[in-house]
């Protein structure tokens, strides 16, 4: 059963119902018609899900803060004041930092990170991108069948942070492991228990001392790569980050960047085995492959929901949301809203409106690792669409897809079959700049 076979009043929709957070399009559009502005009545949080509240929203930061007030998810009372005693006493606190900071203190952070994820530097890692996105359609082309979440899609992103972490190659479970804990993602349907929540803090807790232990060697033995990059982003006359916000840092460069590169990643292929025409024509024209990327970040966002928190009283169409109220900002809402895009539900990479989706967010905030994740997109599909042919699912996806999270949609497994394809010519996967069509966060 799907979301659209029992949503059919607002008052009929419930986002812990793990089949409307898998697929909630509908109940999206049912919103944006009737109630633009959602008081959630399970968490008490407002959803914001037109594209013109939600660019107002991501611009105003004043009123709409990032400095995190309560959560929406499901939390069971008192777990979460557990788990910051547990973090702060054996391990580091969550303080504030970058995407939970407004100006002028994101400006600081903003700044460091900026450093750390350049264009240059997404130039010098597209050769090892595209070595690994090789490797791992080596070790089963010529299968002709995968788990293409467990084979591709996670590892691919998730080879490229662990190694820049100070994890091997062979470690990639025990990153997806961490990511997970942090991420809070729900693989037994439903919002987590408290048992789940302080389990998830020791695996975090874990995860915080191999990352100090790898900070602490960087600092004296600087590497080529992202934990050097961080410990020693300042220059002559900046502080330094302290390790209680490297460790923030770390935290929502896990949780932002890899779940959903591995998910956007996995959405695109379902993409093309669900429009089976798009194949040969990024084959016959792989500069098309580009589009195509920005078509799945709008058409199924990777996050469709983050949070913010009113510092005042703030109206937004006819409704007022007091101060203090949590606010889930609806990308992927927003990026199918028919009063911005054209057929919105419809997967179009033609469309002549494409530019414009917040994917990536908007403002201040936007996506500081946006365009690392494009390009590992768009190596991904070259190599998909230079390697295999006829692409279709071994087996039906379950019901229902996803597993249960609030604010990103994480696939379950994804059995496909292919036909191995002679390479031909090598297309460029190269995009320095990152430039796809998406304006700011």
């Amino acid at each position: 059963m799907t979301a659209s076979d029992h949503v059919r009043t607002v008052e009929e929709i419930s986002f812990i119902d793990p089949a409307t957070s898998s697929d909630p399009y509908d109940a999206f559009a049912l919103l944006q018609r009737e109630c633009p502005v959602y008081r959630v009545p399970e968490t008490g949080a407002y959803m914001v899900t037109k594209y013109d509240h939600v660019r107002e929203v991501l611009r105003d930061h004043a009123t709409f803060s990032n400095q995190p007030a309560s959560s929406p998810a499901m939390a069971p009372g008192g777990t979460r004041a557990k788990v910051e005693a547990m973090l702060r006493e054996r391990g580091w606190a969550h303080v504030n930092t970058l995407q939970r900071t407004d100006p002028p203190e994101h400006t600081r952070y903003r700044k460091l990170l900026d450093r750390v994820f350049s264009a240059a530097r997404v130039r010098e890692l597209t050769p090892y991108i595209e070595s690994v996105a090789r490797e791992l359609i080596d070790d089963f082309i010529d299968d002709g069948a995968c788990d293409f979440n467990q084979q591709f899609a996670m590892p691919m992103p998730g080879t490229i942070i662990a190694e820049q972490l100070g994890l091997g190659r062979t470690e990639v479970a025990r990153f997806k492991r961490w990511a997970d804990a942090m991420l809070g993602v729900s693989y037994g349907g439903g919002p987590l228990t408290a048992e789940q929540i302080l389990a998830n803090a020791e695996i975090e807790l874990e995860a915080q001392h191999f990352f100090r232990d790898v900070f602490e060697a960087r600092r004296v033995e600087p590497r080529e790569d992202l934990m050097s990059r961080l410990v020693h982003a300042h220059g002559e006359d900046e502080q330094p980050l302290t390790m209680d916000e490297l460790q923030n840092v770390m935290h929502q460069l896990i949780t932002g960047g890899f779940e959903t590169t591995q998910s956007a990643i996995n959405h695109g292929l379902w993409a093309l085995i669900r429009h089976p025409e798009l194949l040969p024509r990024l084959q016959a024209d792989p500069a098309l492959i580009k589009t195509f990327v920005e078509e799945v970040l709008r058409w199924e966002s990777p996050v469709v929901f983050l949070s913010r928190s009113t510092t005042r009283d703030a109206a937004l169409g006819e409704v007022t949301i007091p101060e203090g109220s949590t606010v889930m900002v609806g990308f992927g809402a927003a990026n199918r809203d028919q009063e911005r895009f054209v057929c919105p539900e419809r997967f179009d990479i033609d469309r002549g409106d494409l530019q414009g989706h917040v994917a990536f967010g908007n403002g201040v905030h936007y996506c500081v690792g946006a365009m690392l994740a494009r390009q590992e997109m768009l190596t991904a599909f070259t190599q998909v669409v230079e390697r295999m042919d006829q692409i279709e699912l071994a087996q039906p996806l379950p019901e229902p897809v996803h597993y249960f999270s609030m604010s990103f949609i994480p696939m379950h497994d994804f059995h496909i079959t292919f036909r191995k394809r002679d390479a031909g010519k090598t297309a460029s996967t190269k995009d320095p700049d990152g430039r796809g069509g998406a304006d700011g966060r």
